[in-house]
Formats: C-alpha cells, structure tokens, sequence
C-alpha cells in the first residue's frame, strides 16, 4: 500500500532587510558646512588682526576705519554662522524625516514578510492536518476490518472444532482468515507508524508559528 504521508518541505524565514547606509550628499554637506565655517572664523581672525594693528598703529582716522571694517567683517562673520547653523538645523530635520520614512517603510516590509510566513504556515499546517485526517479515517477501517478479520477466525475456529466432517476445509478456511488478519494488523501498525510521524511534525510546525508570533510581537 503506498504511503500518504506528504514530502516534508520546512520553513523559511523572511531575510532581515540591510541597513540604509550613509548617502554622499551628507558627506557634501558636511564639507561644506566645514568651509563656510573656516571662512567665518578667517574673517574674525582678520578683524581681530586690524583692530590690533590699529591700536599699535595709533592713528586717529585709522582706528576709526578700521573699526568700521572688524564691525563689518564681525556681522558677515556671524551672518555666515547664522545662516550654517540654519541650515545645519533644516539638514538635521530633512535626514530625520528621510530616516523615519525609510525605517517606516523596513517596518512595512517586515510586517508584509511576517504575514506572508503565518500565511505560508497556515496553509501547511491545514494541509497537514488535512493528511492527519485522512490517515485516521483509513487507520479507523483498517482497525474495523481487522476486527472483522478476528471475528471471522474465531467464528472458523469454531466451525472448525464443531465440524469435524469439514476439516480439511476449514484448515482452509482458517488459513485464509489468518493471513487476511495479519495483513490487517500490519497494516494497522504501518498506518499508526505514519499518524504517530505527522503529529509529531505538525505540533513542531505548530510551535515554530507561535514562536514565530512572538517574535514578531
């Protein structure tokens, strides 16, 4: 009698989506935040070069001029700082923005593989509880024919010993019930054999979803 048992197939886990890496437009930026910073700090250390160079000077006129350019070159100093930190602060928004998309969109495609995996597992689980069920509707025949088997020797063995007339063909008769018995009984233990396999398959299928589940919980 061929198998019904179903080939085994196990399993496979959705693959963990890589990491975004850093993108080279941060790298550009950071290059050129660092330059219009190094021009904030030159144009300080040029004002603050002047107004010494004035003082030591002593010059009237000239400390007036001079001052006039440290102020000038102090605001463009800090206007440049200004406008940095402003756009230092719309860099940092735009790359948390970009990141809470794509750690929405890892969270979204995560979430699809885990539904696709309880799907997938479902299905084989049903399947094989739907083996499970037709192995124990034959085991139940198998287990009534047996049974019909035993009653039939018993009842030849019984005709055999009260009909002594027909002995020869109940030796028959008696033979025949015992190798159809013994066929039943084997295959009642090969289809037990077989039950026994897909339950235990089916309960370690069953604790992969849960634990499944709570992962993804």
């Amino acid at each position: 009698m061929p198998s019904l048992q179903p080939q085994q197939s196990q399993p496979s886990a959705p693959a963990a989506p890589a990491e975004p890496a850093p993108t080279a437009r941060s790298a550009a930026r950071r290059r050129q935040r660092s330059t219009r910073l190094t021009v904030a700090v030159a144009l300080l250390a040029v004002a603050t070069l002047l107004v010494g160079w004035a003082l030591v000077a002593g010059i009237g006129w000239l400390t007036s001029v001079v001052a006039v350019a440290a102020l000038v070159l102090g605001a463009a100093a800090t206007r440049i700082t200004h406008t940095e930190v402003m756009q230092a602060r719309r860099d940092a928004a735009r790359d948390r923005a970009e990141q809470a998309a794509e750690y929405a969109a890892l969270t979204a495609e995560r979430t699809a593989e885990n539904v696709a995996f309880a799907i997938d597992m479902r299905r084989k689980i049903a399947d094989r509880e739907e083996v499970i069920d037709g192995l124990e509707v034959a085991l139940s025949k198998a287990q009534r024919l047996a049974a019909d088997q035993t009653r039939k020797l018993n009842a030849e063995a019984r005709r055999a010993d009260v009909a002594e007339r027909e002995v020869a063909e109940s030796a028959r008769l008696l033979d025949s019930s015992e190798d159809r018995a013994a066929e039943a009984i084997v295959l009642v233990a090969e289809l037990e054999a077989e039950l026994d396999v897909l339950r235990s398959e089916l309960v370690s299928w069953k604790a992969a979803a849960a634990a499944r589940r709570a992962e993804s919980a």
